[in-house]
């Protein structure tokens, strides 16, 4: 039972493990966030939400990666 959990590890790369690409998932979110609250440039409030979007979508479908 222990083989299938290393198998998993050594097919994924480390950048696509689940901890780095929570982390950037969380990163793009508040990425869209800052650009929702900033009152300079209407092209980043524009894109904030399907800024945040696309982050949330990515955290969802990253939380099924093996760890």
């Amino acid at each position: 039972m222990n083989h299938k959990k290393t198998e998993d590890k050594e097919m994924w790369p480390t950048w696509l493990r689940k901890g780095p690409m929570e982390f950037a998932s969380c990163v793009i979110i508040f990425i869209g966030f800052l650009m929702m609250l900033q009152p300079f440039f209407m092209v980043l409030y524009t894109y904030s939400f399907i800024t945040m979007l696309i982050g949330t979508l990515m955290f969802t479908v990253v939380s099924k990666f093996p760890e």
